[in-house]
């Protein structure tokens, strides 16, 4: 069993990881309260919960053995935070696989707001735009509701991101085989502008969403038959080479029943038909909305690159679920952190800047601990780790 640190100042030594979460631990006392099932005490409040599943992404390990053996070894980490009475492999994982995703789901939202007003919105005139695909995480074999194939486990992410302020928003997890296009519906809320690519075309759905309040830009297949109702002037010299209002579809097929805009637009030689509800913008405008679609696709590489989708520490969709949320909440709390210190977005500069600080913490909190207490196994496993930190390039 570890050794307590309650007496230490964390504030002192943990100054930079206490920053960052502390928008987080303002709103735990407004969640409901995570309680035992049985009759077994909890090894872990849900403030230890979180605070592990945010350290595990911010520092990149490699395993749940890795981020387990360093709860247990690391002078910092015990300190700041592991339990007080320590965990075990077993409580880690049961508690992973079976509690939080409540509490989780409640602060992702509630984070979202808080976000929203600190970071300011840009392209203002746009309106709310949110983007929204879906992106496949490759799954392990004894992930038995991921199925996909025979050979192959595979789940997928449906995700909806804020462009104008760069963070997530929604998002649901399914097996791979699932399609996308409903999912839209539940990611996009009245008045926001669903940016989305071609495996969101759907007639249907164009219909629902004008009636339901909700704007859409959508890439369409350019062959897509289009019955004129009207043609826009096309300003000239402009990347935009056709812009009209048509209904989509075949007449009694799959024609929409409400007036949709098309405008298209070349860049490098491709052409890229588009289909929007929004009228009150400029082609350029409507070109420019679709152009931001990309953010989502950057953000998906840099969250699974940097944030540890993988390694997948739980096996159970319920777990894995707690997994990605404990990743888009640490990268909440980063974009949170890194407007206010630095008015700038999440880049991997900083993130890898940030961890540099947390190690030279960790360093300061090893150094005050009085040598006859410090264990041989624990000062070598974080000096060879502040190493590797401190040298890491950036």
């Amino acid at each position: 069993m570890p050794r307590p640190f309650r007496k230490i100042d964390k504030k002192l030594f943990a100054k930079t990881f206490s920053n960052i979460i502390s928008p987080v631990l303002e709103t735990i006392p407004q969640l409901p309260k995570l309680e035992a099932r049985g009759n077994r005490p909890l090894q872990m409040t849900f403030e230890d919960q979180l605070k592990i599943l945010v350290y595990f992404h911010l520092q990149e390990h490699k395993s749940g053995r890795h981020l387990l053996q360093e709860l247990e070894e690391n002078d910092f980490a015990r300190a700041v935070i592991t339990p007080e009475a320590g965990i075990k492999k077993s409580s880690f994982f049961e508690a992973l696989n079976t509690r939080g995703l409540e509490q989780l789901t409640i602060m992702f939202e509630k984070l979202q707001t808080l976000a929203s007003k600190r970071i300011p919105h840009r392209d203002k005139h746009l309106g709310e735009i949110v983007a929204i695909d879906g992106s496949v995480i490759e799954a392990v074999p004894s992930m038995h509701w991921a199925d996909y194939s025979q050979s192959q486990k595979k789940a997928k992410v449906h995700l909806g991101f804020d462009i104008n302020r760069g963070f997530p928003k929604k998002l649901c997890l399914t097996d791979c085989k699932v399609d996308e296009r409903p999912f839209a519906s539940h990611l996009l809320e009245k008045g926001q502008t669903g940016v989305m690519d071609r495996n969101y075309q759907k007639y249907s759905m164009f219909d629902l969403w004008q009636e339901d309040g909700k704007h859409f830009v959508c890439r369409i297949r350019f062959d897509a038959v289009k019955t004129i109702l009207k043609t826009n002037e096309i300003k000239p010299k402009s990347i935009v080479f056709y812009d009209a209002i048509v209904l989509l579809g075949t007449t009694n097929v799959n024609q929409t029943e409400k007036p949709v805009r098309v405008v298209a637009y070349r860049v490098k030689d491709v052409d890229y038909w588009i289909a929007t509800d929004r009228f009150d913008l400029s082609a350029e405008d409507v070109a420019t909305i679709y152009k931001l679609r990309w953010n989502i696709e950057t953000f998906f590489a840099w969250w699974k690159r940097h944030l540890k989708v993988y390694p997948i520490l739980a096996r159970s969709k319920y777990g894995l679920m707690v997994q990605l949320l404990g990743g888009l909440i640490t990268y909440l709390l980063l974009a949170i952190y890194c407007h206010e210190q630095y008015n700038e977005r999440v880049s991997i500069k900083r993130v890898r800047e940030i961890r540099i600080k947390i190690q030279n913490e960790a360093l300061s909190l090893y150094e005050t601990i009085p040598k006859k207490k410090k264990k041989t196994q624990s000062s070598k496993f974080l000096k060879n780790q502040l190493y590797f930190n401190l040298h890491a390039k950036t």
